[in-house]
């Protein structure tokens, strides 16, 4: 798969799952978009294993997550890391992108 998910980052969306009392068959969707202020933003969202379609994702699990990746996003996305910082300052996912050329200062947004 292109995109590696953490650990710590698969206890946070077990947290969230528990938390919003979702049901067993939530996948985690990982993917970009056009946007943000380096011309891509990262996405993170949950999808309904239904949902999947074999010819246009990538699923795999993780860590007890099942993450699906479309294959356009995956271009982009290939060999990042997605990790969970928990910090004073700040709280959140983060994407560690080898692809990413540029990236902006709150790290939400890239271009390749």
């Amino acid at each position: 798969m292109s995109v590696t998910l953490t650990e710590k980052a698969a206890g946070e969306i077990k947290r969230v799952i528990a938390e919003q009392n979702l049901t067993d068959d939530m996948v985690l969707r990982i993917g970009v978009a056009s946007g943000g202020c380096s011309g891509f933003s990262y996405s993170l969202g949950f999808d309904s294993s239904t949902g999947i379609d074999a010819a246009k994702d990538h699923v795999a699990e993780q860590h007890g997550i099942k993450v699906a990746v479309d294959k356009k996003s995956a271009l982009y996305l290939d060999g990042t890391t997605v990790d969970f910082y928990d910090g004073l300052e700040r709280r959140g996912f983060t994407f560690n992108n080898p692809n990413a050329v540029k990236s902006c200062g709150c790290g939400s947004s890239f271009s390749a």
